[in-house]
């Protein structure tokens, strides 16, 4: 979707813009782009902490954008092929717990909000445009 034209109105010889339209789709996509990059974050610091046996749990680490709402949001999980994750997630009676996921999340909040800080501080500049990229919004 590309960038809402302003709205000139002219009323009485007075000629109004509204760019309203413009800083809501601005807006929405500045915070999915920062989500994007949490995910991504969270992800890479997930993969590192799993204990690997095969490898495939953290092929199996993924990130999801959900933007049908009006308020984007950001889902980090494992894809079906990784079910057992669940396992080291929150362990078991015979394996202890190594919650990668979660610690990842925990551990990195600094990270995460310099991130979002980021994104959020180019909102109504023309630094913003140029921060909003047409990518992958579920990813590996």
């Amino acid at each position: 979707m590309s960038l809402p034209k302003a709205v000139k109105i002219t009323k009485n010889g007075v000629e109004f813009v509204s760019n309203v339209e413009r800083l809501q789709y601005t807006l929405k996509e500045l915070e999915r782009a920062a989500l994007r990059d949490v995910g991504k974050l969270v992800c890479k610091r997930t993969k590192q902490k799993i204990k690997r046996r095969t490898g495939r749990l953290a092929k199996n680490t993924q990130y999801w954008v959900r933007s049908k709402q009006k308020i984007p949001d950001l889902q980090v999980g494992f894809k079906p092929g990784g079910f057992y994750g669940l396992y080291q997630e929150i362990g078991t009676s015979k394996a202890p717990k190594i919650g990668a996921l979660s610690n990842a999340a925990e551990d990195n909040i600094s990270d995460i909000i310099k991130i979002e800080s980021q994104y959020l501080s180019g909102i109504g500049t023309e630094e913003a445009e140029s921060l909003i990229k047409e990518g992958d919004y579920q990813g590996e």
